[in-house]
């Protein structure tokens, strides 16, 4: 393939690598109407989005120590993962069905896409550092559609076996992956070998540009995965006041995560204007918003508050690029796989704290939409972080 024609079709192929390799995120969520009567286990909800949240902090932690995206071809450590992860994805359908086989399904397929949504990042800030807003922007926005993905499979086929569906989805990965190995190419490695120094983790805490962009990242993370976790239940609770006009809760929970690509994608342009730090502050400040008016908006009628969904569901993801494009603009060059992979697995651990906090006070009061108000100080706290320091970046 000629270089000006690989040029131009190197970013398409890591977003499309990126949108079929983090498919594999949420399909135990879109399958788990199917599973659950089956094992008959009420805390399956929390608890399966909280076991791949489990594995990638694992993998990513053994990543990072390891350095393995900044020793090892990315694209081949993308390659290598996103098989393993789709291995993962449907290994417990081979098993008896258990709550403990899917649970280690789930973990497993966490771990090792360590290796493909942070070393998706990698290569976008290797191949595209001087639009690097709007590059992430396209990358996180697949990573959104990728997991909104298995809803939409769900909503359009809700006859669609849930061995199909996660057999499909395995599927969809391995070919993301095989594709980005085949386009695009690695950048050389440093001719020096890249050990993750455990003295490093002491930039995550001294003063620099890179804490107050780590902080924001954080708090946006102590929201979205929960926010999407308990989307149906939200939705449904919805329906409960509306069993008129019910919402159809697997399309508009796709509609509503996808939403999220729209985000990333315009905040990536709203960058190369504005600078990634007010991009993802706005954007913070209006997905706090939503979550602060939340409760009030229960009554609309269900195209209206569909809408409202979609508007939050823009605002909640569209931050997340920038946050990424910050962390590696301010990470140390020689070692920004391993830095990313690390930031990357300390907000995952905030995720699950944030989705079984969640999960514990609906067990104690029910399906109630205030509980959602618990997600407000991530909002509130990333604003205050990213407020400190102006740049144009």
């Amino acid at each position: 393939m000629p270089d000006s024609l690989l040029g131009r079709v190197r970013l398409p192929v890591i977003v499309l690598a990126q949108f079929a390799g983090t498919s594999l995120w949420f399909a135990g969520n879109a399958i788990l109407p199917d599973i659950q009567p089956l094992l008959n286990n009420p805390a399956l909800n929390g608890w399966i989005t909280s076991a791949v949240q489990l594995g990638f902090i694992g993998g990513t932690l053994l990543y990072a120590l390891l350095a393995i995206p900044d020793r090892f071809p990315t694209t081949r450590v993308f390659l290598v993962s996103v098989l393993l992860a789709a291995a993962a994805n449907v290994g417990w359908l081979f098993l008896p069905l258990q709550a403990s086989t899917v649970l280690v399904s789930r973990a497993l397929t966490g771990f090792f896409l360590a290796g493909v949504y942070p070393v998706g990042m990698k290569l976008a800030a290797d191949w595209f550092r001087p639009v690097l807003g709007r590059a992430m922007g396209f990358l996180v926005g697949a990573l959104v559609l990728g997991t909104a993905f298995p809803h939409l499979l769900r909503g359009l086929g809700t006859s669609l076996p849930y061995r199909n569906l996660m057999l499909a989805v395995s599927g969809l990965a391995i070919g993301g992956g095989i594709l980005l190995y085949l386009v695009v190419p690695s950048k050389p490695l440093p001719t020096q070998r890249t050990r993750f120094q455990l003295d490093a983790l002491r930039t995550l805490v001294q003063p620099s540009a890179f804490r107050p962009a780590m902080l924001g990242y954080f708090g946006h993370m102590w929201e979205l995965y929960t926010v999407w976790a308990f989307l149906p239940l939200l939705i449904g609770s919805y329906n409960t006041l509306h069993l008129a006009e019910p919402l159809n809760v697997s399309l508009t929970s796709f509609l509503t995560i996808a939403a999220g690509m729209l985000g990333c994608v315009l905040g990536g342009y709203g960058a190369l204007q504005i600078g990634s730090r007010r991009v993802a502050r706005y954007l913070l400040i209006t997905s706090g918003l939503c979550l602060l008016l939340l409760p009030l908006l229960m009554g609309l009628p269900p195209l209206w508050f569909a809408l409202f969904l979609a508007i939050w569901g823009a605002a909640a993801s569209g931050d997340s690029p920038q946050f990424s494009t910050l962390v590696a603009s301010y990470a140390p060059a020689e070692s920004r796989g391993s830095t990313l992979t690390l930031v990357t697995s300390i907000g995952f651990l905030i995720t699950v704290i944030s989705i079984q906090t969640m999960a514990g006070l609906v067990a104690q009061f029910g399906a109630s939409v205030w509980l959602f108000w618990l997600l407000l100080p991530g909002p509130l706290l990333g604003v205050l972080a990213v407020s400190t320091n102006d740049e144009r970046s």
